[in-house]
């Protein structure tokens, strides 16, 4: 599952043409962060904040995102936290530089990253909610997913075994599709990426070491 990734860059943004995101984001995000999600509203593409990670209507807590930030396709329709959305459409996408998965060498998992070759962002398929709780207007999204225990780079990550999953891409030339998509039949979006796109390589998290001041004292 795809619980980690980096968003688009400034650079990435404006290769894309799309209009500027007019609120700040983490340079890594994880469930139950705050991201950018671009949508489809009258008006035109828009983008909103939301939390990475589903938070239904009748959810209690927000730590549910931690629990919900990935979507299969293929049972959209029967979970409860996912049923108003698929229902309504409301499709959007999470535009990312790369995201990572687990590779597990010697039973061990490493963090890898996957990115496109060409340096582009791309589009991460999504499904987003609206609710409103107290005071407050809460804002989240999910990444969909797909089996790839037929895809020739996805197969390879998570743990050893017969479920191997991947976020779902789409294509910048169907994103407008994607994004006016009126139906909850999303079964011709279900697509592995092209393999011969991409790239991924071993992307270890970087240590930050605290320092503690009594150590400079004689520096």
């Amino acid at each position: 599952m795809c619980a980690n990734f980096k968003p688009l860059t400034l650079a990435q943004l404006e290769a894309l043409g799309l209009t500027e995101i007019p609120f700040e984001y983490s340079d890594e995000v994880y469930p139950n962060y705050e991201m950018p999600l671009l949508f489809r509203s009258q008006q035109g593409l828009e983008w909103r904040k939301v939390r990475f990670g589903m938070i239904p209507k009748w959810a209690d807590d927000l730590s549910i995102a931690l629990k919900t930030y990935n979507a299969r396709n293929e049972t959209l329709m029967q979970k409860p936290t996912f049923q108003n959305s698929i229902h309504k459409c409301k499709f959007g996408v999470i535009p990312v530089s790369e995201f990572y998965e687990s590779k597990y060498i010697d039973n061990k998992p490493q963090r890898w990253s996957v990115r496109r070759k060409d340096g582009q962002a791309f589009y991460i398929a999504a499904l987003y909610e609206i609710c409103q709780k107290s005071e407050d207007i809460i804002r989240s999204a999910t990444m969909i997913t797909m089996n790839a225990i037929g895809h020739a780079m996805m197969k390879e990550f998570h743990e050893p075994g017969d479920i191997k999953r991947s976020v779902i891409v789409i294509p910048h030339d169907r994103l407008e599709q994607w994004l006016s998509w009126k139906s909850s039949n999303i079964q011709s979006f279900v697509d592995g990426f092209p393999v011969e796109e991409f790239e991924c390589a071993y992307a270890p998290k970087i240590k930050i070491e605290k320092i503690n001041p009594q150590l400079n004292f004689f520096d």
